[in-house]
Parts: structure tokens; sequence; C-alpha cells
């Protein structure tokens, strides 16, 4: 899924050619439509020849593009501003000829912008909005009479032109930047999503190659035990002095060192990522935070149980689990000045486990939107920018761009944990999560929702 998403948000746009052609189709059916009721049913006086050629020619274009390209062609982004704005076009030589904004139809023109809004960059946005600003103020000034019954005439107050144009304008600008807004948020969380399931599935294969690994060493554990017991029985029936007796010592010393370290794997909390492992809360996180310890940064993991004969719990290496906290301490020492404390506390209704640094803390310009996707203050790197629809090429490049911390929380929500972040007065920065008793370590593995 993480693929196709990042093929679909690529360089082949986000649009298919068969859905703006199925919406032109429409709007043909619909202006024919209204030419005829007004022309042959009310039988008013209208220029239907230049009317029914500027509708022939958006169906002939229609018609051309069906015939060069295949249905399931993705637009550009360039291919659909050109697509869009011969729409926009063609609707103003429409209203132009019946009338200009006078014309009721006029509201149509914030169709296509909305459309551009939902699919295409901010910057093609803002192109065919200036188009559509710039005939709906064309048609305002110069345009043919509406049509009417004949030796009757509508004339409409100057004053009342110029609030229609000045909705019409406001329209156009008001719901393309709310449509902007929407769609560019709604693609940010499905790339945000994407990227988690892509995470997510690695901690998978790897939890899978620990279960694999336990697997592999029952089964060869037989025929291994019988190779040693063979060469046992072969090195005592060799006279003293033969020259065999060596190489059968040597068989017989690696198939013991086989057996050794089969029966290491065979232990699920020494295999890597066992699917089924359980470890008390300590190991569990000395586990998760031997990976990110280095020189110069300290990681002190402290455990404060209510009393001291209290039970630890046994904590599920669930992927989910593993990757959310991994991701959050790799977060902290990489701002970290020289200590990332992880704190792990529990009672009978609640296991809490908080990872603090003694780093600058959040940024204050993203502190009100962090979980989201590609929010970001790390040195060096850049999230998407304010004027950009969503990522674009493969979701692999992305890494560093603020999915880190949303990919955490959205994993540790999925064992049932709530995430908080904060920037304590003591200085630094702290997340702090916390899950009913029995979620993570439990008679059973925490529940893994689809992400979705």
């Amino acid at each position: 899924m993480a693929r196709g998403f990042a093929q679909s948000v690529g360089a082949g746009g986000r649009v298919r050619l068969r859905t703006l052609s199925n919406l032109r189709w429409l709007a043909i059916a619909g202006q024919s439509a209204a030419l005829f009721l007004v022309y042959f049913a009310l039988g008013y006086s209208l220029p239907i020849l230049y009317c029914t050629i500027a509708i022939a020619v958006s169906a002939a274009l229609n018609i051309a593009l069906a015939l060069r390209y295949a249905p399931s062609h993705r637009l550009t982004n360039r291919e659909a501003t050109f697509y869009l704005a011969f729409d926009v076009l063609q609707l103003a030589a429409l209203l132009y000829l019946t009338g200009g904004i006078a014309n009721p139809f006029a509201l149509m023109f914030v169709a296509p912008v909305v459309i551009a809004a939902a699919t295409l960059n901010l910057g093609n946005v803002l192109i065919l909005a200036f188009i559509a600003f710039a005939s709906v103020s064309l048609i305002a000034v110069v345009h043919k009479p509406l049509p009417w019954p004949e030796g009757e005439a509508l004339l409409l107050p100057q004053l009342y032109q110029a609030g229609i144009w000045t909705a019409l304008v406001i329209g156009i600008g008001f719901t393309s930047v709310y449509a902007w807004r929407i769609a560019s948020e709604s693609s940010r969380m499905s790339a945000g999503l994407a990227a988690t399931q892509l995470a997510l599935s690695r901690e998978h294969r790897l939890a899978a190659l620990g279960a694999l690994a336990t697997a592999a060493a029952h089964e060869l554990g037989t025929p291994l035990g019988t190779i040693a017991v063979v060469a046992r029985e072969l090195e005592r029936s060799l006279p003293p002095g033969s020259t065999d007796v060596e190489d059968v010592k040597l068989l017989r010393e690696q198939a013991e060192r086989c057996r050794t370290i089969i029966a290491r794997l065979a232990n699920p909390e020494e295999a890597m990522l066992g699917a089924t492992a359980r470890l008390p809360l300590g190991p569990f996180l000395d586990d998760v935070v031997s990976a990110h310890r280095g020189e110069d940064i300290e990681i002190r993991v402290t455990i404060t149980p209510p009393s001291a004969d209290s039970a630890v719990p046994q904590v599920w290496r669930a992927p989910e689990l593993l990757h959310g906290l991994s991701n959050l301490i790799e977060n902290a020492a990489d701002f970290a000045h020289s200590l990332v404390a992880v704190d792990a506390r529990w009672d009978d209704q609640f296991l809490h486990i908080s990872v603090a640094d003694d780093g600058p803390g959040f940024a204050p310009e993203i502190f009100v939107t962090l979980g989201e996707p590609y929010i970001t203050s790390r040195p060096g790197r850049n999230a998407l920018g304010e004027n950009e629809m969503g990522p674009q090429g493969s979701l692999d490049e992305h890494e560093g761009m603020g999915l880190g911390f949303f990919i955490a929380k959205v994993l540790l929500e999925q064992t049932g944990g709530v995430v908080k972040a904060e920037n304590p007065q003591a200085g630094g920065a702290q997340v702090s999560m916390r899950w009913a008793r029995g979620v993570i370590d439990g008679p059973q593995p925490p529940n893994q929702a689809e992400l979705t």
C-alpha cells in the first residue's frame, strides 16, 4: 500500500483523465440542455450558433483526448491545469454570449477551481484562480445581452452587478482555499499512515524472522543431535593414532556448537523480536534502549515499582510497541545534550512510561501541530511546506521529514496507549505514555488494529 500511494502522488499526477473527462461530459450535457430549454422551449433569443460551437469544441477536445490517451492516464499538474483552464475559458465564452455575470450559471466558475484545489499544488491552483478571476471581471464589463422575452429587457442595477461580481470572486477564493487546505491535510495524513504501515511491515518482517529462527531451531535440533551422537561413536571406534580422529573430533565439536547456537535461538526471549516473547518491564526497556546507546549520550532507564514486593509487569514485545518506543528514544537522543531518561512506573490501574531529554525542548512553532505528519524542527531537514499538497516520490526518501514522532504516536496508540508531549519547566522535552493494566502486559498480546 505504501509503495502504491507513493507512486500515485508522484510525477504521474493525482487525478485520472477519465475523471475530468466524465465531469466535462456532464457539463456539456447540462450546457446543451440549458440552451435547448432557453432557445426552443422558452423562445428566448440568443446566438445559438456560437453557443453551439463553444459546446462542440469542448466535446471535440474530450473525444481527441480519449483517442490520444488511455482512460487510466494520470494527468500531471501542468496538464490538469491546462485542462481545467480550458473549461474556465469555455464557460466564460458561453456566459459572454448569454448575459455575462447576470446569467445565473455564472456560479459554475467555482467548479473548475475547486476541482483544481482538491487535486493540484498551490501554484497551479493560484494560476487557475487568476484565470477565473480575470474571466469573471471581463464578462462583467463586456458581454452580450441576457436572453429575455422579445421586446423586453432585464437591466440590473450597477450596484447589484458589482455585488454579483464580488460574490463570485469571494466565492471562488474562499472555496478554493478551503478545498485546498482540506485536500492537503488529507493527503499528508494518508501519506503519513502509509509510511506508518511501511515501518510496521518492516517490524513484522523482523518478528517473522525471529519466529522462523525459533521454528528452525526446533526442527534442526533433532538431526544435529543425531550427527553429534554418530560423530561421538565414530570417534570411539577409530583406532588410536588414526588420521581420521582429528576430523571426526572436529565434526563432533562443530555439531555441538551448532546445537548450542540453536538452543539459544530456540529461547523466545533471546530470539530476535520473537513474535510471542514477553520480558519484564526493565529488561524490555533495556532491550529497546540498547540500540541507541552511544558514547556521547547517556540513556538512563529507571523503574519505580509502587512497593518493594510489587510484581514487575511482563510486557509483550509487539512490533508496534518496539518501533514506537524506539522512534521516541531515537528522537530524544538526537536532540539531547548529554542525557535521555526513560522512566517507568505502574499501579493497579495504569502502566506509565516517559522519555525525556535535556535538549532544547519542542520548538514553539511546531508544538501545537506536534503529532501531525511532516512536522519537524530537526536541523538540516525539511518537512512539507505550506504550499505543498503532499509528498512526492517514494516514502523511503522521507525519513527525517517529521514522520518519526507521528509514526511513534500512531503505533503506540494502536497498542491502546495515550501519548502526551510537553516541555517540562525544568527544561528539555518529554513524551509520556500511559496504558491501562493488562493491555500490553496482559495474558494476550495487545490488539493490533489495522491502520486505515
